[in-house]
């Protein structure tokens, strides 16, 4: 036995300290300094005001400020590209959406590698979509709208927005599904699909339910069915598809929260504790539930499941459907 034990004791004190340092300086470095958060969308948004309302919150927590960058543009490539070319030490974040998973399917060439140059922290919310008509349509439910379709061959229109959104991929998604012959017609934004809704100039729409909610309730619009697989509170009475007549269809859309690629392992964590904590607080649930979003978090692995699940999910409707790649 060593004379010197103490000098045994002094040893591991060391070098548990060694291993430790480097976090602690990572974390000391990033005190105080202005954490910048990137989302894909414009201001006012859903999207938006997700990423503003759990910045806010994180802030508490991680001692920093958390600036929001909107850089709308391209599906999402001008944000994730930002982010992907930032420096890997957690002090650039992105609002991951289905957005992510949807061009790293439609896009022939990227300026990033989804999987490799953006990491996945966490799970921020799940959101509904519906199938809707006009108030004033001849399809009163979803079943009556089947029929009509599965009798008339490509007669159905549904209107969404933009070709390769998500609202546009679901409804490729659901007529496959559902089995019909139904023609997907793209619009520039939300306010064109439901002109031309309540216009007669298409018989049905996908979208989601945040957006509409107001006119859903006050009866502007009917909303035949939710895409996803479980009822929403703020619609009790609306079936989901798979209740009234697409058995196993069953699709939410969701945002996350990412950062550059390389990100050392712990500085990740300490964000998705933060962000975790955020999506606990009941303040923050309150105001993600009033904009129709359910809060979610997850670990970081979970996170990256989803991403990667998401991307086979969406190359194989837009390979169904026959849309180009860019």
């Amino acid at each position: 036995m060593s004379p010197f034990p103490f000098l045994r004791t002094a040893l591991a004190l060391v070098l548990a300290a060694a291993a430790v340092l480097p976090a602690q300086a990572q974390a000391q470095s990033s005190a105080g300094r202005s954490i910048r958060f990137v989302v894909p969308f414009g201001p006012g948004g859903a999207g938006d005001l997700t990423a503003r309302i759990v910045a806010q919150k994180m802030s508490e927590s991680l001692g920093q400020p958390i600036v929001v960058d909107n850089k709308p543009g391209a599906g999402g490539v001008v944000a994730n590209s930002a982010v992907a070319k930032a420096p890997p030490d957690g002090q650039t974040l992105l609002l991951l959406t289905n957005a992510v998973a949807v061009t790293a399917s439609l896009f022939k060439t990227l300026p990033y590698d989804t999987m490799k140059d953006l990491a996945p922290v966490t799970t921020l919310g799940y959101f509904d979509m519906a199938l809707v008509t006009a108030p004033d349509s001849r399809f009163k439910s979803l079943p009556e709208l089947l029929a009509y379709a599965r009798a008339n061959p490509g007669r159905l229109n549904i209107g969404t927005i933009n070709v390769g959104s998500s609202q546009n991929l679901v409804a490729q998604m659901f007529k496959s599904a559902a089995g019909i012959d139904a023609q997907v017609v793209p619009f520039n934004g939300t306010p064109a699909v439901v002109t031309a809704l309540r216009g007669g100039s298409i018989d049905a729409a996908v979208e989601i339910v945040g957006p509409l909610i107001g006119q859903i309730r006050g009866n502007a619009v009917r909303a035949l069915a939710l895409m996803g697989e479980k009822r929403s509170s703020a619609l009790p009475d609306v079936p989901t598809a798979g209740e009234a007549g697409v058995p196993r269809f069953g699709v939410s859309a969701w945002n996350g929260l990412g950062t550059t690629g390389g990100t050392p392992p712990a500085v990740v964590e300490r964000l998705n504790k933060a962000a975790n904590a955020a999506l606990a607080s009941p303040e923050v649930r309150k105001q993600l539930a009033d904009l129709y979003v359910e809060a979610r978090g997850s670990t970081p692995e979970q996170m990256a499941t989803l991403l990667q699940s998401e991307i086979q999910r969406w190359s194989q409707v837009i390979e169904q459907a026959g849309i180009p790649k860019q």
